[in-house]
């Protein structure tokens, strides 16, 4: 529950700071969007212009800012929606007043816009883009040679800069009013050409995060490996170990005590051959067994006590509808808490207590032996490694060190939530 509104509130916090802190593409859009509007105002209402000053009734002029200058803010979040406003508001005064206007403002606006098309959305996007453009481009070109309107009405002083090749001025005509395509195209191109890098360059670090992750699943599967073989064989070793050298001892090898040990070592190779079959390839993989969990323990506690150690095990709650990675980790803790006390208590009583309360297992483990260092079992051991890490995959608790009368204890608590809050 807390990890779910932490993430919410990491959200809100994250949609506030875009609210009041606008990013820096947003404020560049905002700013070509007011340059747009105000070469088009300009271009609208100052009479002393010669060739570029847009013609119409005041309506039209007051309007014509807004519908060619402003779609430009949303040039990167809309960008096929700013192309075709753009292109109504140059097919309407075209329309309106059979004087289609150019000259720099327009220019400014259609290569702005042409390579924000492609640079900002798909390529079919894109490509509609143009197709959008095409009647456009053909209103304007009609209405300047008086086909569309009616008749040919030719724009007093009229003078439309050519932005094509040289760049120089010339008189407005048919063939004049294609003079924006080359340039259009030439910026659609560009943007395409931004867009595919910027993807390539995307598809890069998202492949490179990919490698990354696998490293770190690598990693961490390793080290859940080393834990199970660990647990596995320190164990079943320890317990092979200790009833050799009570047989020994004692004289003469007794047939139980072979026998036992005969029965731990199976159970070793067992549960190896069950790890080194899940590294195997899918195709290969055999029948796995079940994982051994809080019901085992019974059978874990006798064979501790074969080993020369008494066990008092007490278990508390209903532990058999446990999740199956909280039971089988509750089972491996309190292996290798017993492990460690096989090997290191000396001669020693130890107690189990397993308890299932407030959502969590509870695992105590304490001996009255001589007790084994805080850091560990021996130097470069990973007994309590090992514990340390199954219970931070819960978010859980893992307490160990020396009793103060003596002995060691290992306490631990396993949420039944989803991990780490």
């Amino acid at each position: 529950m807390r990890t779910v509104l932490a993430r919410r509130y990491v959200r809100c916090m994250r949609a506030m700071r875009r609210a009041t802190v606008p990013d820096l593409g947003t404020v560049l859009d905002a700013g070509i969007a007011l340059v747009g509007i105000g070469l088009t105002a300009v271009a609208a209402w100052d009479r002393r212009l010669v060739g570029t000053a847009i013609v119409g009734p005041p309506w039209l002029l007051a309007v014509l800012p807004l519908l060619i200058g402003a779609p430009l803010a949303v040039r990167r979040r809309a960008p096929l929606l700013m192309w075709t406003v753009v292109w109504a508001g140059i097919s309407l005064q075209a329309l309106i007043t059979r004087h289609p206007a150019g000259g720099p403002w327009l220019m400014f606006v259609l290569l702005v816009g042409s390579y924000s098309l492609a640079a900002h959305s798909s390529l079919r996007r894109a490509l509609a883009g143009l197709a959008v453009a095409a009647p456009g481009a053909a209103i304007y070109i009609l209405a300047g040679s008086g086909i569309v309107g009616g008749q040919s009405v030719a724009a007093p002083g009229a003078a439309i800069y050519i932005l094509a090749g040289s760049g120089i001025l010339g008189g407005q005509s048919h063939a004049a009013s294609l003079f924006f395509a080359p340039e259009i195209l030439a910026c659609w191109l560009l943007g395409v050409f931004v867009r595919t890098r910027r993807q390539a360059a995307s598809l890069a670090g998202r492949n490179a995060e990919l490698e990354r992750q696998a490293e770190r699943a690598v990693a961490a599967e390793r080290a859940r490996i080393a834990r199970e073989l660990h647990d596995i064989v320190a164990h079943h070793l320890s317990v092979v170990v200790l009833q050799a050298a009570g047989a020994r001892a004692s004289g003469r090898p007794a047939a139980g005590a072979l026998e036992k040990i005969e029965h731990s070592g199976r159970q070793a190779l067992t549960e190896m051959r069950r790890l080194l079959g899940v590294l195997r390839e899918p195709r290969e993989e055999p029948g796995l067994t079940p994982q051994p969990g809080l019901g085992e323990l019974a059978a874990l506690a006798e064979s501790v006590r074969a080993a020369g150690l008494p066990v008092h095990l007490a278990m508390d709650g209903d532990h058999a509808t446990l999740p199956a990675a909280v039971d089988v980790s509750a089972y491996r803790i309190v292996q290798e808490a017993l492990t460690n006390v096989l090997k290191h208590a000396g001669p020693a009583h130890a107690e189990v207590a397993i308890g299932c309360v407030a959502g969590a297992v509870t695992i105590e483990v304490t001996d009255d032996g001589a007790g084994i260092p805080a850091a560990g079992a021996q130097p470069g051991g990973q007994g309590l490694v090992g514990m340390r890490e199954r219970v931070a995959i819960f978010g859980g608790e893992l307490l160990a060190g020396p009793r103060p009368g003596g002995g060691f204890a290992v306490r631990a608590r396993l949420p039944l939530g989803y991990g780490p809050s």
